[in-house]
């Protein structure tokens, strides 16, 4: 079995992503890593060189800045990446994502269970969405995700997040996937507001969103969607959590509820009081 990871990167280090963490905490299991490289305003591409790794494939890479619609540049980038991939397996890895060490090995496994079954197409996670603080998370985010894909099947990435498969070339539909069995920690909404706020500056255009109002704080969230986190963070992100992360959240206290909070506690009651999880899922369960 082979297995590639992949992802994309533009002025990670400015924007104060853990990309270099990213990239080592799935090297163990890969037998190459395939990364596009933006070219950036900082050191983004000589520090990924500097990664002492031969499984490392830079390909270096010029963003369309006239596409603004919906982040399809981010899927642009993500395609280039996974097109050059030559495993049975394409990982796919952002780069404020981490995986925990001891979940490794449990990973990998199942790829190599679920290898020579054609009907699994994908293996999705769940995720750990760190908001304002490293020991506390927010649960309005998606909560799971496919994040490994066959990589001998007619897949696409119309987002940054999610693949379609096409069947017969004609329709394309969400992969067929079963559990990785393990979470993803997902550290974007922790890094200092600073780093936010120069994101939002330089990404919003992407998106179409060039009047959008830019992040202010952390602190503008309802609180029924945080959560107290209890669990151990990766090894191998302690440096950053303790020398980038932001740490003095501060609720705003004049925040008002918004129709969209609204519908985030209802499906939160009927998750945990009736076991019913109504939130969207960008694959279908494999049968097998």
């Amino acid at each position: 079995m082979k297995v590639s990871g992949f992802t994309f990167i533009k002025n990670g280090e400015m924007l104060g992503y853990p990309f270099v963490a990213s990239i080592k905490s799935i090297l163990p299991i890969l037998d190459e890593f395939v990364i596009a490289v933006g070219k950036s305003d900082d050191d983004t591409l000589e520090i990924i060189n500097s990664i002492n790794s031969q499984k490392i494939k830079v390909l270096e890479t010029q963003w369309n800045e006239e596409m603004h619609d919906r982040g399809f540049v981010y899927a642009q980038q993500k395609m280039i990446a996974q097109y050059n991939c030559s495993g049975d397996w394409a990982f796919y890895l952002e780069g404020d994502e981490i995986i925990h060490e001891k979940d490794l090995d449990t990973i990998y496994k199942n790829m190599e269970l679920h290898l020579e079954n054609l009907k699994v197409e994908a293996l999705y996670f769940n995720y750990h969405h760190f908001y304002g603080k490293p020991d506390q998370k927010f649960i309005s985010g998606y909560k799971t995700a496919p994040r490994i894909i066959r990589n001998t099947i007619r897949s696409y990435s119309p987002d940054g997040l999610f693949f379609v498969v096409m069947d017969q070339n004609k329709k394309g539909r969400y992969p067929f996937a079963v559990d990785a069995g393990c979470y993803i920690y997902h550290y974007g909404h922790v890094r200092k507001t600073s780093c936010n706020q120069i994101k939002d500056k330089q990404v919003s255009k992407y998106w179409g969103e060039q009047n959008k109002k830019l992040f202010e704080n952390y602190g503008n969230i309802d609180l029924g969607e945080l959560r107290k986190f209890t669990g151990s963070h990766p090894e191998i992100i302690q440096d950053w959590l303790e020398s980038e992360a932001e740490k003095d959240f501060k609720h705003n206290p004049e925040y008002k509820i918004t129709l969209k909070d609204r519908k985030h506690r209802v499906r939160f009651w009927l998750l945990d009081n009736l076991g019913i999880d109504i939130s969207h899922k960008h694959y279908f369960k494999a049968k097998i």
